[in-house]
Order: C-alpha cells, then structure tokens, then sequence
C-alpha cells in the first residue's frame, strides 16, 4: 500500500490511545483527530497525547474546535434536533457521532487518508456503541470506519479482506469492563487518564440546564465557557450566574456583564446589561448568605 497512513479519532482516552499504537503496531504513519467539543470532558487530550506520542516522528495530532463560530453553529445544529433523540441528559451522542465522523471524511479525503479508526468498544456505551447503534451511524455516513479494539466482532470491513489491514491482529474486546485495555495500556506504557471519562452533556442536571439556556437562544460560541460552572438562575427571562469558587469567579469576571468578587461577595454574569442592579441584589444576598429568595429561579 502506497498510502499507508491511517485517521483516528481521538478522544484523548484510553480507548483511542490504544487504536493509535495497534495501527502504528502495523506500520502505519498515524494522524490524531482530535475534535474539541463545546461541552466535552476531553480537556487533556493534548497533554496524553503528548505524553505519549512526542518522540514518535510518524504520530502527529491535527485539532479542529467546534467552539469555533462556523463549526459550532453546524454542530448547534445537531444538539437541537438530533434525528436520533438523546440519552438521559442533553446527549445526541449517535447524531454527534455522526457529524464528527463526516467531518473527519471530508478531512481524509482532503488529506489523501483512506483508512478512518475509532476507539469504540462494542457494548461499551449504552447509547452509542452497541450494535443497532453502530449500524445507524455506519448507514448514516455511508461509507466504512475501522474500530480496531472489537474488530473481531463486528463485521469484516473491505481493509481487512484486501489485508490492508491486519485482522489478525485486531482484538475482540466488549463491554464496560476495561481491563483488557488497562493490560494493553500497560504493555505499551501508556499513560491515560480515567478510563470511563465522558461528556457532560450526559448529566441530568447540566443537560437539561444547557438545553432550557438553548431554547431561550442565550448559548452562542462565545459564552460556552459558562455553562458547566457557577449557580445558574433565571429570572424574568435573563440569565444570572453566581460564581462558587475563586477559579469560577475568574472566568466569570472576562465576561463584559458582570459584577467582580471582593471581600466575600461572589462574581455575579447577567446576559442583560439592563439587570445590574438585579444582579447588584444578588451578590448581596450571597454575601450575607441569604439566598431563599432566588433558589426558586435556580436551573
């Protein structure tokens, strides 16, 4: 094979850290998408990657942010109306799947890449990797996705039966258990971080916080950095956030609306300019601890 390069997806997990180095195993120069999503727990996908692979001259990592306007107002998109419904929070995880995996074929194919592999695990998700749903997002973007780890078990793809890649050497790994991959992670020193990380689109609470602030159109590109920290409240319509934490506090503070932490009172974001003073009334009432009368409007 002239071209013997191959495309992973890359969570930053234990999972996809082991795809990359079987698909080195074979000989391949392997290219690490990395895909940061808006609400994602990937946040050190960096750090393992280069804790890992920084001295191998043919592993290299490629970024793409859905943070970013054109990309996240496309995948915005996908969050507000999934064709195939969400898991118990705010999840779209096969309709995520679905967009990320094109996104990643049309970079492939730019790039001259004709193998695309991903780390998931046959019955490692309840929503997005068991077979049915391996089958909808294989329909879906119609055309192959190689998922070394459980291989064995799924169904031959056309790389394997014209031995462009090494069948034999692919595994058979299923369910939540994930000791096959920590003995593997071991015999390759890898260092990863909690194997059974996630996105936090999949709690309750954010969830249905984040799809309540989507449906009243207060989440943009800009503002995504709100949405997973502080006490949220909505009040006659605008949005108040409550920093916990001097960390909170800080990021909170960048933001042109708001009320900066001094002396014990929080940082307080108001999306309306309009509702200082509201806001003002807020951080006194946490500065003096006396919040009965906002906790009705917390989200």
């Amino acid at each position: 094979m002239e071209n013997k390069k191959a495309l992973v997806l890359f969570s930053g997990g234990l999972d996809s850290l082991l795809v990359i180095r079987l698909l080195h195993e074979q000989g391949f120069d392997v290219e690490a998408l990395h895909f940061k999503l808006p609400f994602s727990c990937s946040s050190s996908a960096e750090y393992f990657f280069n804790e890992n692979f920084k001295n191998f001259k043919n592993i290299k990592l490629t970024v793409f942010s859905l943070k970013e306007k054109d990309l996240f107002n496309e995948y915005f998109k996908v969050l507000k109306s999934p064709k195939y419904g969400r898991g118990v929070g705010m999840n779209p995880c096969i309709d995520c799947k679905v967009f990320i995996f094109k996104k990643a074929k049309q970079y492939a194919d730019k790039n001259n890449i004709k193998i695309i592999a991903t780390g998931e695990v046959l019955g490692e998700r309840p929503m997005s990797q068991t077979a049915p749903a391996l089958k909808k997002i294989n329909d879906e973007i119609g055309f192959e996705i190689l998922r070394p780890l459980s291989a064995k078990l799924l169904k031959e793809t056309q790389l394997e039966k014209d031995k462009i890649v090494n069948r034999e050497n692919l595994l058979a790994i299923e369910g939540r258990q994930r000791k096959v991959q920590m003995a593997l992670a071991e015999k390759f020193n890898l260092k990863y971080p909690t194997p059974a990380g996630g996105c936090i689109l999949c709690d309750r609470i954010v969830g249905k916080r984040i799809k309540l602030l989507m449906d009243k159109n207060l989440v943009h590109e800009k503002n995504l950095d709100l949405m997973t920290i502080g006490k949220h409240f909505i009040i006659n319509d605008n949005w108040f956030i409550v920093g916990r934490n001097e960390k909170e506090n800080i990021i909170i503070e960048k933001y042109p609306n708001s009320l900066e932490s001094d002396k014990g009172k929080p940082a307080i974001y108001f999306n309306n300019p309009d509702e200082k003073s509201k806001a003002l009334e807020i951080q006194k009432a946490y500065e003096h601890k006396n919040t009965e009368d906002f906790e009705v409007f917390k989200l």
